[in-house]
């Protein structure tokens, strides 16, 4: 059997985590099989680099290899890509086509990025999968075909069964064996060769000096959690070997390419949802909200109380009353005539009722409680009543005058009128 190092040797990969090696290990045993491997793993980990070592390691080396990213193919013509169409089969179709399936016969097909396979797609892979066998688009005859699968996707499997995005059966034939890749931030150890690696290779392709870390900045990069993992980390030291003038780098340097105060998530769960932590902040977040709004009610409470307390009778300006409207009164409710007066011209309701405090002290705010009194001769109706009869009386019966010094139309008046038996 081949020894693991001089696969990683062969192949370009650098690192010594155990689950790292376990994982290419996995894949060198598998090789001589021709079973089918579902390779799992967070984007940017190196995925595609399992089914290389399975092919080239397999009795099929000397046949085509070919990558599959079924993620990046239109859900129209993605079946006419695997499996080929026949001329005629829809519109564009000039010429007989061969799928891939076809075209690698005896050797291997990658599929990339899977589980983001449509579901129609799903059953013809299926029957590849079962029997061999495939019909091309448009075609009604049966095709064999001998094709080893290597699939990989960073899509929660379970979690896709479950929402109904992949089939069940599917799942469990193209996960004969399972590989893992661990992400980058797993392989802490790894970093710091993985960025040797990159410095050395940009820094031959570019023609500049390498790149070097300070103590420091190991630190920093070892520490940071590389949502991205080794493609960030690649795509970093591309970045900082173009445009750095300096080939040393610091932390305070390197934290200006990954803050860590902007980072993504670290701790991503393999049911798909939040992290613990995550839950946390954004509960936190919602309890500040609660507690700014009980205390912008208490402030308007307390403002209000005051604004009431300081007048000595009823007789609020057009702005105090319509504050006052705004705290106690439900927009848009239907104006109750039996218990308050409706000004039609200003669209407002008004209650004479006198408005006091529970409480004198004004320094305990979250105490103060607004309420009506509710001595018999100060009912809502008594009132509303004496303001017609004064009213009434201040213009000696005239009740078009009435109705303006109260604020309300002459039928609206005479409706009261009526109501409290004012016609004597």
């Amino acid at each position: 059997m081949t020894d693991l190092q001089s696969i990683k040797t062969r192949f370009g990969i650098i690192g010594n985590y155990p689950v790292l090696n376990r994982a290419l290990q996995k894949a060198i045993q598998v090789a001589p099989t021709d079973i089918s491997v579902l390779v799992m793993g967070e984007s940017g980990v190196g995925k595609e680099f399992i089914p290389k070592i399975i092919h080239g390691e397999s009795r099929r080396k000397h046949q085509p290899y070919i990558v599959v990213n079924c993620g990046a193919i239109p859900e129209g013509t993605i079946d006419s890509e695997l499996f080929g169409h026949e001329k005629g089969a829809f519109t564009g179709a000039t010429s007989t086509r061969k799928g891939y399936f076809e075209v690698a016969d005896g050797g291997t097909i990658f599929l990339d990025e899977v589980g983001e396979l449509p579901l129609q797609t799903q059953v013809r892979l299926l029957r590849v999968l079962e029997s061999g066998e495939f019909m091309k688009v448009g075609s009604s005859q049966i095709q064999k075909t001998n094709v080893r699968i290597v699939a990989a996707t960073n899509v929660n499997m379970l979690n896709a069964i479950n929402d109904g995005r992949f089939r069940e059966d599917l799942y469990y034939r193209l996960n004969t064996v399972q590989i893992d890749m661990p992400a980058l931030r797993e392989r802490k150890g790894d970093i710091h060769l993985l960025f040797r690696k990159f410095a050395i290779d940009f820094a031959e392709k570019y023609r500049m000096p390498e790149m070097v870390l300070t103590n420091d900045a190991i630190n920093y990069l070892e520490n940071y959690p590389f949502p991205g993992n080794v493609r960030q980390l690649r795509n970093l030291v591309e970045q900082m070997t173009v445009v750095e003038q300096d080939r040393t780098v610091n932390s305070v340097k390197l934290g200006e390419y990954i803050p860590m105060q902007t980072q993504l998530p670290a701790v991503i769960q393999k049911g798909g949802g939040m992290s613990s932590s995550d839950f946390n902040s954004e509960r936190e977040i919602m309890y500040k909200i609660l507690f700014d709004m009980r205390n912008d009610l208490n402030d308007l409470k307390s403002l209000t109380s005051e604004l009431i307390k300081n007048r000595e009778n009823s007789d609020f300006s057009h702005q105090e009353k319509n504050l006052i409207n705004r705290v106690f009164t439900p927009e848009n409710q239907a104006p109750n005539p039996g218990s308050m007066l409706y000004f039609e011209n200003q669209n407002q309701y008004q209650n004479p009722t006198i408005i006091t405090e529970t409480s004198d002290n004004y320094d305990e705010v979250e105490d103060i409680e607004i309420e009506e009194t509710k001595p018999d001769s100060l009912s809502l109706q008594n009132n509303e009543r004496e303001l017609i009869v004064k009213a009434l009386e201040k213009h000696k019966g005239r009740r078009n005058k009435a109705a303006d010094e109260l604020g309300i139309s002459q039928r609206t008046l005479y409706r009261k009128i009526k109501q409290y038996n004012l016609e004597e």
